[in-house]
């Protein structure tokens, strides 16, 4: 099996080219020796702000966007990192406001920003997109700004925003999943309170970690900073990692998270991928599929009908498919699926594909064809946004996609998840709204994953409080225009109901 690596976009996995120890040390001090000094590096500007127009939905909305930052503190009052934030705001009253995270750990939240709900897009992430392509931002039809003011933060070492302290102490103080939560908790608390906007109804976004992030933020803000949200939108979230990283030579779950968007994504080839279709396949992953994965050899014929099913749902050489025992290992399908077109497939979206740059070798040898694709349009148009646009200057180093984040992340705590406050952050408030939202063909955090974890989940009151959507797409199926309308109109509907 590849080695396999936590990926610093998204929050799932990617696959990283072994390295020789000396090339690693090598290539770590020349990475080094390129970093600026953040301590040598000149001030945050002042917030800055510009009026800005956009059109959704036939309507044209005037606003305020804002980059800023907000200093992080410790106990004795000493400025120990800066977070850029950029926030798009509407005159009038009673407006709600929605904090965006993405994920990684090391993503910066540009993904949400200029790909699902800011006012303005930059077309990424989907079959036949460029890294080349102009990064133009135009307006964004699938934006939430006609409804709720937006705010994205970019956590310590994403973005332009930078610790004050030695890598030591920036792994103790922001790069552990404890940290993390109480520092971004605090910006939460502390932009409200700059802003006067303690008493607007209160939303949180998180993406893929920012998914893990959503209800652990969500109740420490509850129980320990005093501030309630009004809601959550967990967008691919990467909510519990122990059940993708069970036992799958004894457990059945692994296999059953990602079956039914393998078979998504063969639907989606044929043109026949609807919510009747994919009923049908997560009706087989629960019952027959599950029970004859149980049986084992105790039932000579459960692998027989396990080779025959899979192979129909997957599309793949029933060879292939036999070999595998049904269990099919997501990098082993990526390859598999495209081989005779020498491509590789994405498992944020299997069906983005590149071309396979080392076809013959018995491992994947490049990083994931989608991963890398999304960095250069989505750097660009922000660093030009922020610096041009709005005319806030830096000279540091903006980083939508930190593998050093990643890569000093201390996981400790992790591997529980955030299931546990994710239901004690609905307890406690009888009115929060819980929207988990996935495409359908992602492959680094299935959406399978997430409708197990509600259905286990008690129904305290109204079931429809915690609610699970699926769409066409991947990881970010908002790179596709009617998902991404699909979502809009159930962050609404759930917007609504306070």
């Amino acid at each position: 099996m590849p080695k396999l690596l936590v990926a610093a976009a998204l929050g799932a996995v990617l696959l990283a080219p072994p390295l020789r120890a000396d090339d690693g040390a090598r290539d770590a001090a020349k990475e080094a020796a390129a970093k600026p000094d953040e301590s040598k590096l000149p001030p945050f500007p002042a917030d800055r702000t510009v009026k800005q127009t956009t059109t959704i939905g036939g309507k044209t909305i005037s606003y305020d966007a804002t980059v800023g930052s907000l200093p992080v503190l410790d106990d004795k009052g000493k400025i120990i990192a800066d977070v850029m934030f950029v926030a798009y705001t509407v005159p009038g009253k009673a407006r709600p406001v929605t904090f965006a995270l993405n994920g990684g750990p090391g993503a910066s939240s540009v993904y949400l920003n200029l790909g699902a709900l800011g006012p303005k897009r930059v077309q990424f992430g989907a079959e036949g997109n460029s890294p080349s392509d102009p990064a133009t931002p135009i307006d964004n039809p699938g934006s939430w700004l006609d409804f709720t003011d937006l705010v994205f933060i970019d956590p310590v070492g994403t973005g332009f925003s930078r610790s004050r302290v030695g890598e030591d102490e920036t792994k103790k103080k922001f790069y552990s999943t404890q940290a993390d939560i109480e520092y971004l908790s605090r910006i939460i608390y502390d932009w409200l309170v700059k802003n006067d906007r303690l008493m607007s109804r209160k939303y949180l976004v998180g993406e893929s970690y920012g998914g893990f992030r959503g209800p652990r933020i969500t109740h420490y803000l509850q129980t320990r900073l005093g501030v309630a949200m009004n809601g959550n939108v967990l967008v691919s979230p990467y909510l519990d990692p122990g059940a993708q990283n069970d036992n799958g030579d004894l457990s059945p779950l692994p296999w059953m998270l990602t079956l039914p968007s393998i078979a998504a994504a063969n639907l989606e080839r044929q043109g026949k991928l609807s919510e009747a279709t994919m009923a049908q396949v997560i009706d087989y992953t629960r019952g027959d599929y599950v029970v004859d994965l149980l049986k084992g050899r105790s039932d000579p014929q459960a692998g027989e009908r396990i080779v025959k099913r899979v192979t129909e749902l997957s599309g793949l050489d029933p060879v292939f498919v036999r070999r595998a025992g049904g269990r099919l290992e997501t990098q082993a399908f990526l390859r598999e699926v495209f081989r005779n077109e020498g491509k590789l497939g994405s498992r944020y979206d299997s069906n983005v594909t590149e071309w396979d740059p080392f076809p013959f070798s018995p491992d994947q040898r490049t990083n994931d064809p989608l991963l890398d694709s999304i960095i250069a349009p989505t750097t660009t148009a922000m660093v030009d946004f922020i610096t041009r646009t709005v005319g806030w200057k830096y000279i540091g180093r903006y980083s939508a996609l930190s593998y050093d984040v990643n890569r000093l992340w201390d996981r400790k705590g992790e591997e529980r998840g955030s299931v546990q406050e994710l239901r004690q952050s609905v307890a406690i408030d009888p009115k929060l709204q819980v929207l988990i939202v996935h495409g359908w063909g992602d492959l680094s955090c299935p959406f399978m994953a997430s409708k197990l974890i509600v259905d286990q989940m008690p129904l305290m009151g109204d079931p429809a409080r915690v609610q699970v959507k699926e769409y066409p797409g991947g990881h970010m199926f908002y790179s596709r225009g009617d998902s991404q309308q699909a979502l809009r109109r159930d962050v609404m509907a759930m917007y609504e109901k306070h």
